[in-house]
């Protein structure tokens, strides 16, 4: 694992893929038959944070991912937009930080988007954002993909844009989506990096590893 020791180390963001909106954690969110604070919120203008809407939506993977890039991002001076450096990919607004307050008119309007990385409506605005942080990271700026490395529809658009500079974490490599989240909730408590090694030209599919012994209660 890397350090968390971060005097004079570069920028680096984080690339959070968006969680499902076609299951039972969708529709309780889009038909609640019990109104939570959050599913009260998007039903105003202001909207809740889409990171906090996402968690709901993902359970342990997006809880992961979004502590796991809180912890250790380290975003560009001179670039607000990025927020605090853990930026979500969306089906059809591109990337925006997690921070982004949304409301239940944009995550129908998500839900009416193929993610694919050949669907125009997708592919385009994630390429615009895309070539906008790679301009503020400068050359030693890094991104790191949490989500899906072995299917295209997010490493093909990223690829075109990053090249050699996408990573993602080495253990993600033959992990489902719990154990991922699982894996990213373990570092973030024991405040260390995992290894990040490139997309292009890396082994996306492995065995296995062995399962992850249960976290500190008190943690």
């Amino acid at each position: 694992m890397g350090s968390s020791d971060t005097s004079g180390a570069p920028a680096r963001v984080f690339l959070l893929s968006p969680a499902r909106l076609d299951g039972r954690r969708a529709r309780a969110v889009f038909e609640p038959r019990t109104p939570g604070p959050l599913t009260t919120a998007l039903r105003t203008r202001e909207g809740a944070p889409i990171g906090d809407v996402f968690r709901l939506l993902s359970g342990l993977y997006f809880r992961g991912k979004l502590a796991y890039a809180k912890r250790f991002a380290r975003p560009p001076e001179g670039a607000a937009w990025i927020g605090s450096g853990a930026l979500v990919i969306t089906a059809n607004r591109g990337l925006v930080p997690a921070e982004t307050r949304v409301t239940i008119e944009h995550l129908e309007a998500f839900a009416q988007t193929d993610i694919h990385h050949a669907e125009r409506s997708f592919r385009a605005p994630l390429v615009r954002d895309a070539e906008l942080l790679r301009d503020a990271l400068g050359d030693a700026g890094e991104v790191v993909l949490l989500g899906s490395v072995a299917q295209p529809k997010y490493t093909a658009p990223l690829l075109d844009v990053f090249g050699a500079r996408l990573l993602f974490p080495r253990e993600f490599v033959g992990r489902g989506d719990m154990s991922r989240g699982g894996l990213l909730l373990r570092a973030t408590d024991d405040q260390t990096e995992l290894d990040y090694i490139e997309v292009r030209g890396a082994t996306l599919r492995g065995a296995r590893p062995p399962k992850l012994t249960p976290r500190s209660r008190s943690r």
